[in-house]
């Protein structure tokens, strides 16, 4: 059985920086990315950022130069260095399992989703 845990979440000050993680248990073989979303208050749930088993990144724009995923090559733990903490990077943060096919490197087909973690960012 897959299980997600994040943890790391918290209030911060605009401007600071919080590092949420996400412990993995069970991850099947056909797993190659694992993503952080979040889903705002009143806010529509967004992906941040993901990485393949390559090592390939990608980010949404809104967090790009501030963000930063990064795992171990176990794929036991994924990382989610948050830095420059805006008040609109409040909300609660998913740890999600999944796989990147081969014919659309552009498509993340999630999986397996963690309980998420809240991030609170103040002004």
């Amino acid at each position: 059985q897959v299980q997600l845990v994040e943890s790391g979440g918290g209030l911060a000050q605009a401007g600071g920086s919080l590092t949420l993680s996400c412990a993995t248990s069970g991850i099947i073989f056909n797993i190659n990315a694992m993503a952080w979303y979040r889903q705002g208050p009143g806010k529509q749930r967004e992906m941040v950022a993901r990485i393949t088993d390559d090592g390939e990144t990608k980010y949404v724009d809104s967090v790009k130069g501030r963000f930063t995923i990064s795992r171990d090559n176990a794929w036991k733990t994924v990382l989610l260095q948050m830095n420059s903490l805006k008040p609109e990077d409040t909300a609660v943060y998913f740890c999600v399992a999944g796989r990147v096919p081969p014919y659309s490197r552009s498509t993340f087909l999630d999986d397996f989703w963690g309980q998420g973690t809240q991030v609170t960012v103040s002004s």
